[in-house]
């Protein structure tokens, strides 16, 4: 099936739901198709984990024409009890930092 990720095997670091925040957080008005492809996941997949981060409140959507903006909740408390008191805006400020070394030469 063409377009479709290649699927990883074990176990990762991160979950689903942060690498789609964090990509999000790179670009507030990715598509989806965008997002799907930038995680290695199914665009129905992105559909789902972008449900549900909008349902618990750590992201919102405005429509604007064919596409949509999104809008994180950066002092939203990430649900884990191991990160209590974390929130999304330091998970954020880790990951892009991380991203920013990785671009370097």
């Amino acid at each position: 099936m063409e377009g479709v990720p290649e699927p990883h095997t074990g176990w990762t670091f991160l979950t689903n739901h942060a690498r789609v925040l964090a990509a999000i957080a790179d670009n507030h008005s990715a598509r989806i198709r965008d997002i799907a492809a930038h995680c290695r996941l199914t665009e129905r997949a992105v559909q789902k984990i972008i449900s549900d981060l909008e349902q618990e409140g750590y992201l919102s959507h405005t429509r604007e024409g064919r596409s949509n903006t999104y809008r994180i909740e950066p002092g939203k408390v990430l649900r884990h009890p191991a990160e209590a008191g974390l929130t999304v805006a330091s998970l954020l400020s880790l990951l892009a930092q991380d991203e920013a070394d990785r671009s370097r030469p």
